[in-house]
């Protein structure tokens, strides 16, 4: 029987690491139908902090729908009744559109008994009432940290009666099912896209698209969760790059969107931050 010498040894061990360098080193055009991203953290649980909550609407929550995040029909849209408005000190120009806030009532008589909390997503914009006082119906006004929620969302913590309840708030992580989503609204000179279903700290800072012949092209911030870009894209497969606003990580959705693509419709990638 044949015995490996330290050479033969060394020659195999140095053809595995260049296969498995060969690996490693792919380009991302390799994985052309997949996704990546730029680090594995997942988002984790904020310190606890005070605020305030009112309710908009009544139990139907039909008042909630479209918003100033731009997300439409929240039912259609996988984000129901478990929804708040922010006041503009934390709804930051839309940029905590998105994100996920787990709020408990504390320190009234109005609140329910035991471990009272819910988790709701940013979807609207609670602005500024300068015309009341800020603690006297100016619940928005700056600087309050305030939660303006639907109100089957605020029934889960308090009883509606109660109007304003003190409340503790930390962001957490949104847990979505499947990828990031993406509608496209504009015309064949101009693409405005709404992100949808953002898992992980659930916002977008930066994005960029990518036709099948083009480079990537920086998309602007519109408002609320919108983002475009002035540029001719139609009859182009369109691929899409997302840095979190929150943790900054970076992910990159390939082939979102067939050569074909049509506004109005809603196209889902196959990613989605952690």
């Amino acid at each position: 029987m044949a015995v490996a010498t330290a050479s033969d040894l060394l020659r195999s061990w140095r053809f595995g690491l260049l296969c498995l360098l060969a690996v490693i080193g792919r380009t991302p055009a390799a994985a052309a139908a997949g996704s990546y991203s730029s680090s594995p953290a997942r988002f984790k649980p904020t310190a606890w902090s005070l605020a305030h909550a009112t309710f908009y609407g009544d139990e139907t929550a039909s008042e909630t729908m479209g918003g100033a995040c731009g997300y439409g029909n929240l039912f259609q849209n996988g984000y129901g009744t478990d929804t708040a408005a922010l006041s503009s000190t934390l709804f930051d120009d839309g940029y905590a559109c998105g994100q996920c806030y787990q709020i408990k009532c504390v320190q009234s008589p109005w609140c329910f008994k035991g471990l009272a909390l819910t988790t709701v997503t940013a979807t609207n914009l609670c602005p500024p009432n300068w015309s009341q006082d800020s603690n006297a119906g100016g619940w928005c006004n700056p600087p309050r940290a305030h939660f303006d929620m639907s109100k089957p969302a605020f029934m889960k913590i308090a009883q509606w009666k109660a109007g304003i309840v003190p409340v503790m708030h930390r962001r957490v992580p949104c847990v979505r099912t499947g990828g990031i989503r993406f509608q496209f609204q504009g015309n064949g000179y101009w693409l405005l896209v709404y992100v949808m279903n953002v898992g992980g700290a659930g916002d977008v800072a930066g994005m960029w698209v990518k036709g099948s012949r083009t480079g990537w092209i920086s998309m602007s911030h519109n408002w609320g969760a919108s983002y475009q870009a002035f540029a001719t894209l139609g009859s182009q497969s369109l691929s899409f790059k997302l840095t979190s606003y929150t943790t900054k990580e970076t992910i990159v959705a390939y082939n979102v969107a067939p050569s074909n693509w049509r506004v109005g419709m809603t196209y889902k990638a196959n990613v989605n931050f952690r």
